[in-house]
């Protein structure tokens, strides 16, 4: 009888110790600096480290600049699929993603992810700035401000006759 149970418990022990296991090649992925509106997708590689097909069944992202793609097909033991994220590099600036992977291990059934890295400004914008000379400021700062100051001029010549329509008038009212 104590042969049957050591058994019984031993057989229990391996159903339960044997299960699908999710593991990255990494956990942050760093893409440096990259230009404005480069290429924003890159690969996170996931494995199942288990002896049962293991199931990703849903990915989130922290925000929509963030897209990630995967495969709905399982993993099976020793395999490992791919997850495509791919980040909005129009965005300029530094960035930190955050990226939740379901999945039905047991033991991490949600994982998270990290993307980081710095968007250039667009180099057009930045490359005008800096080639512009003080001349040119200057004329670019004339271009503006001459059709302003005629706007201005405009306005004062089309209000002074109502202007003095209402002297006229302030004038004749005191008389009386």
């Amino acid at each position: 009888m104590k042969k049957i149970f050591a058994a019984l418990f031993i057989t229990a022990s391996f159903a339960f110790a044997s299960a699908q296991t999710i593991s990255f090649d990494k956990t942050t992925y760093d893409y440096g600096t990259v230009k404005n509106g480069s290429d924003g997708h890159r690969m996170f590689t996931v494995k199942n480290t288990g002896d049962k097909p293991l199931i990703i069944s849903r990915v989130q992202a922290s925000c929509g600049c963030t897209t990630p793609e995967w495969s709905q097909d399982p993993i099976m033991p020793g395999k490992t699929a791919q997850l495509k994220v791919g980040y909005n590099t129009t965005i300029t600036g530094p960035f930190t993603k955050l990226i939740e992977v379901f999945s039905n291990d047991p033991q991490n059934s949600r994982s998270v992810i990290n993307i980081k890295g710095t968007v250039e400004a667009p180099a057009q914008a930045q490359g005008q700035m800096m080639e512009m000379k003080s001349s040119e400021v200057a004329t670019a700062k004339t271009a503006v401000l001459q059709p302003m100051q005629a706007a201005r001029a405009e306005v004062a010549v089309k209000a002074e006759p109502a202007q003095k329509a209402t002297k006229k008038t302030a004038r004749k009212a005191a008389a009386k």
